[in-house]
Parts: C-alpha cells; structure tokens; sequence
C-alpha cells in the first residue's frame, strides 16, 4: 500500500541536476524530489510518498487526502515539526484560504 501525504509547494530548487521543491504539509515544510512532476511551480498541490512528488492534485483533491488522513491518523509524521511546532491542519496552511 503506497500512502501519499498532500502539501503545497512553497519553493522551487535544483539538488545534483534534479528538481526539488519546498514542500508545505500543514506547519511543517519538506524538500521534495519533483523528478516525476517537473513542471510544478510555487503554490500547487502535490503527493508525496517518501520524499517523492508523485502527483500533482489540485487544492480541493489536497484538503478530501488531508481529511481523509487525519481521520485515519496518518497526519502524525507531517503535523508536528521537528521543533515541536505545530500546525493548523491542513495541507498548506497558512498561505490561502480554501476557495481563494
């Protein structure tokens, strides 16, 4: 079973010629391999399994994954950052509002 984790991209990057992006999931940001998903830019939505964008969804299809996810409690890993930080969440949070 592949479990995709949604987050909003923040920032492109380029890491030993490959693509990377920051990518937002609730409070915490990751960097992530764009290698499958090239031609994403800041402020879209994409999955991510194990530090691989797999995907690119859009903001509606991230927050039904984020719901769905934290039902099943699978949001743990991202929710918390590793300073202890939290988030309010939601994939991308604090940069839009749903529907803007």
């Amino acid at each position: 079973m592949c479990l995709g984790i949604p987050g909003e991209v923040t920032a492109l990057s380029e890491r030993d010629g490959l693509p990377y992006a920051s990518v937002r999931f609730g409070g915490v940001t990751r960097d992530v391999c764009l290698a499958c998903q090239p031609d994403v830019v800041p402020g879209d939505f994409v999955l991510v399994h194990v530090g691989l964008a797999i995907a690119k969804i859009d903001r509606a299809q991230a927050e039904t994954a984020w719901q769905v996810l934290e039902q099943i409690g699978a949001t743990a890993e991202v929710a918390v950052a590793p300073d202890g930080g939290g988030d309010d969440g939601s994939p991308g949070a604090g940069t839009r509002e749903p529907g803007s």
